[in-house]
């Protein structure tokens, strides 16, 4: 079977704007799913001037786009998408269907929505966002990049954070504690400055990363009884578990 990818970002001019529309004291904000390129600049944008509009400060460095945050109810540092979500615009994969989801359709929780299921392709979405001090803004963005900048090893390749948070537990320490930090099958590594983060040292296959998460989630479990999910999306013809390391 072949699969078809969809990259939407700012180079298509079908997916790219950003339409403000609000009033003096919040702002009701459509994006499209490829609006600004990236989340980190999208964020940055809407917060300047004239704007300056405070709610995707924790957003600012997720490696994805408008349309990624919606589909995985992206989040950092206390911020979820769905906080200042109000709608999101959706087209069937057969192009049967085209129409607008309010949060519960969407059915929004940690990293996850509905449309992960139903196979529904977001276009664009509505942003309620409130008028802030722009320097404020600016600060509260700096503090979270130098978070990310000292503690997370953003001299590699990542998809970014490779497992979801266990309720009551934090997925790294867990790695850590199980003796993974470092680890590596082939090019791929559990990273030594943060050991949430499956990196790429070079040259690293696709075999070998998911050969890694596989021995990381094998020795969590035998380790703690808990078994780690996946935070990044997998798109697999087999079994994660199929992997060798």
């Amino acid at each position: 079977h072949e699969l078809a990818v969809i990259k939407l970002d700012d180079k298509s001019e079908d997916f790219s704007f950003i339409r403000f529309n609000g009033t003096e004291k919040d702002e009701e904000i459509t994006a499209e799913a490829g609006a600004a390129g990236l989340l980190s600049v999208f964020a940055r944008r809407v917060s300047q001037e004239p704007w300056s509009l405070t709610g995707t400060e924790g957003l600012s460095g997720i490696p994805g786009s408008v349309g990624g945050a919606v589909f995985m109810n992206a989040g950092a540092y206390g911020y979820e998408t769905k906080d200042i979500l109000v709608s999101a615009h959706a087209v069937s994969a057969d192009g049967t269907d085209e129409r607008d989801f309010t949060p519960e359709e969407m059915g929004l929780s940690y990293r996850h929505s509905n449309f992960m299921e139903n196979g529904y392709i977001i276009t664009s979405a509505v942003f309620r966002l409130r008028k802030d001090d722009q320097q404020a803004i600016k600060d509260r963005m700096a503090d979270f990049t130098e978070r990310r900048v000292t503690k997370q090893p953003l001299q590699y390749p990542s998809a970014g954070s490779t497992f979801k948070r266990p309720e009551g537990y934090f997925a790294g320490k867990l790695i850590e504690d199980a003796g993974l930090k470092g680890a590596c099958v082939g090019a791929a590594q559990v990273s030594e400055l943060h050991a949430g983060f499956v990196i790429n040292r070079g040259g690293a296959s696709a075999d070998e990363i998911l050969g890694l998460i596989n021995k990381v989630r094998d020795a969590v479990y035998r380790d703690s009884g808990i078994t780690l999910d996946p935070e990044v999306r997998l798109i697999l013809n087999r079994d994660l578990d199929s992997f060798e390391y």
